[in-house]
């Protein structure tokens, strides 16, 4: 679980931290299913980049990471942002994650309240 400790932090320093970026992307098996507002897509890596290609600085807040029954964990987030044309948002959600057995992230959810938030990126 320390992966999932490390994720969110990871995820904002990686927009100006190269290492941090190498970090973030070792956190997730090469084919891990990423799921945004239920369209999927494998492969962590294009889609960090895709989220700083239209993103310009980022700040997530989130509580602890709690298991589930099924063996996934979910964590509530909330994120503030500026995008690359300079417009401010808020956003609201929970993250459900599932790790392989070396504790690497093979699958990851995010749920955002606004169900329109993430459309650039699916």
């Amino acid at each position: 679980m320390d992966n999932l400790n490390q994720y969110f932090d990871l995820f904002d320093q990686s927009r100006t931290d190269a290492n941090a970026m190498e970090r973030l992307l070792q956190l997730f098996t090469p084919d891990a299913e990423i799921v945004l507002n239920g369209a999927t897509r494998f492969g962590f890596d294009d889609f960090i980049k895709a989220f700083y290609t239209n993103n310009a600085d980022v700040k997530h807040i989130w509580e602890s990471w709690e298991p589930r029954q099924d063996g996934s964990y979910v964590s509530n987030w909330a994120v503030c942002g500026k995008t690359v044309a300079g417009k401010v948002y808020a956003l609201t959600g929970i993250d459900i994650a599932k790790l392989d057995d070396d504790g690497k992230i093979k699958y990851l959810e995010n749920v955002p309240n606004d169900k329109n938030a993430l459309k650039n990126y699916a």
